[in-house]
């Protein structure tokens, strides 16, 4: 089982290797969404305590 994680995690580290070389452009428009949501999701969690607090 442990073994099958690893590969899978090398699987994933080419094809994302193989992203970025291929469509760097596509590539940093991804993380940037990525960071976006993560943002925008810290950001309503904020709100939500600021809301129970007060």
């Amino acid at each position: 089982m442990a073994q099958a994680k690893k590969i899978g995690m090398y699987l994933l580290l080419i094809f994302v290797i193989y992203t970025i070389i291929t469509s760097p452009t596509r590539a940093a428009e991804l993380v940037q969404s990525g960071f976006v949501g993560i943002s925008d999701a810290a950001k309503a969690v904020g709100t939500f305590m600021t809301g129970l607090v007060n």
